[in-house]
């Protein structure tokens, strides 16, 4: 294999040219006096048009040639203290040349107090094992992103992935996964509350083909969740494997655990029916796969978090269940659509109730219920942006051409309504059918006309 020096082009595997640099492992690094080769800050060249190439830091190569630029940093030969800086080594130099083996996937999201001690604590459990970190991160205010990035610059096997105006740990996890030419991915929690001494077990078990899918179970031998979890969380998370074990073909413990790897190829052919909402990527990457798939759950016991809060929230859960109800459909309804039906029910409420209270007040009818339809249609479209379309929320000007959009659509799905109900009254003469079939086809017509034209 051909390798590229920075300095002197082409050049044969540990060759050494006059500037003092030889290659390692298709790298180039610094010599000191005696010969032996320097701590190196390495970056990536991204020069790709006129190598051919694609960075390093994706384990992704063309050509079997891999460039990279060094730079003297002997400062990073120091391991440190804990969170300290991992320092460069062949061994890194390696993994960049031959391409690496396993990417480890972490969504994040405000987790910068966290990325240093998760980078040192990957390096020590996945000792020989040619591994890559990207940090996926949803544009953080506390610099997550800068934090990773800074990272990257002494340790090639770290890159970042910045997602803009996009948010969710499903298509971090998503778009994290489909960046990796490894032929294994694994995902991990950036808070630290995942065990990564199993990482090389659960490689193990991809290696000897004796699983396709590995999952890091609190619920299986010696695992728990005792620690990294309150009694509330802990209840919930119950619950939420037993709704997940209803939709599922497959006998697992924990279907939702946050921490598994799985072979890239199955990943890659998945990827399309996953949902980018939700937290909950594992459940919903078995439901999606519809050949067999071969499981194997290992036990870690769930660890507190190591610095920051707690992403857990009511729309985490309002998510996943609308990702269950979706699977328990056979996928005919998307979450978001079930989300949107939800806030249209309750939209319904509101007319009704304002209604009466205005022809209580001596407010005749048709007034009333205009006023009252006014009233729930604005009800839906706010619930509607700050629940079902927050990653795409509105603000400022933008709410409300949004809003007025939205009230035509809605508007033009009442006649519609009504239309459906008549012609499905005259053909069967069946008034609840017909109330039926045109409110379904006023909702369907509402849901895809506003998530196209407004959000």
């Amino acid at each position: 294999m051909r390798r590229v020096d920075p300095r002197q082009g082409i050049v044969g595997h540990q060759s050494e040219n006059r500037a003092g640099w030889r290659t390692l492992g298709g790298a180039a690094q610094p010599q000191g006096r005696d010969g032996a080769a320097m701590p190196a800050r390495l970056h990536h060249d991204l020069d790709l048009r006129r190598h051919g190439l694609f960075t390093p830091a994706f384990g992704r190569q063309t050509s079997g040639l891999v460039r990279t630029q060094i730079q003297a940093e002997p400062e990073l030969a120091s391991r440190g203290e804990e969170g300290g800086t991992i320092p460069y080594s062949s061994e890194v130099a390696e993994s960049a040349a031959q391409g690496f083996e396993l990417t480890v996937v972490a969504p994040a999201f405000n987790e910068a107090d966290n990325l240093a001690e998760l980078a040192r604590r990957l390096a020590a459990a996945l000792q020989g094992v040619r591994w890559q970190l990207i940090v996926v991160d949803d544009d953080s205010p506390d610099g997550t992103a800068d934090t990773a990035k800074g990272l990257a610059q002494s340790d090639p096997r770290i890159t970042c992935i910045r997602r803009v105006k996009r948010r969710g740990l499903a298509g971090a996890v998503i778009e994290g996964a489909l960046a990796s030419a490894a032929p294994y991915v694994a995902v991990i929690d950036a808070d630290l509350q995942h065990d990564e001494t199993l990482l090389p077990a659960m490689l193990a078990e991809l290696r000897e083909d004796r699983a396709d899918l590995v999952i890091g179970s609190r619920y299986v031998g010696e695992g728990s969740a005792t620690e990294g979890l309150s009694v509330v969380r802990g209840a919930g998370s119950k619950l939420a494997n037993r709704l997940a074990r209803l939709a599922l073909r497959a006998d697992v413990a924990d279907p939702v655990s946050g921490f598994f790897m799985v072979r890239r190829p199955i990943f890659d052919e998945v990827a399309p029916k996953l949902s980018v909402q939700g937290f909950k990527i594992l459940f919903d990457l078995i439901a999606s796969r519809t050949n067999p798939i071969r499981i194997v759950e290992l036990p870690y016991s769930f660890r507190a978090r190591y610095a920051g809060a707690s992403k857990m929230d009511s729309m985490a859960v309002t998510d996943y269940l609308g990702l269950v109800l979706s699977k328990l459909s056979g996928n005919l309804i998307p979450p978001r659509a079930l989300l949107f039906f939800v806030v249209g029910a309750s939209g319904l409420i509101v007319n009704l109730v304002i209604a009466k209270i205005l022809i209580g007040l001596h407010v005749p009818f048709a007034p009333a219920d205009a006023i009252a339809a006014i009233l729930a249609m604005t009800s839906n479209f706010l619930i509607n942006n700050e629940v079902t379309y927050r990653d795409r929320r509105l603000r400022g000007l933008r709410l409300i051409t949004g809003y007025l959009r939205f009230c035509a659509l809605c508007g033009v799905g009442l006649i519609a309504n009504i239309a459906v109900a008549a012609l499905v009254h005259q053909a069967l003469h069946v008034n609840s059918l017909a109330v039926v079939a045109g409110a379904v086809f006023g909702a369907v017509w509402n849901y895809g006309s506003t998530s196209v034209a407004v959000w």
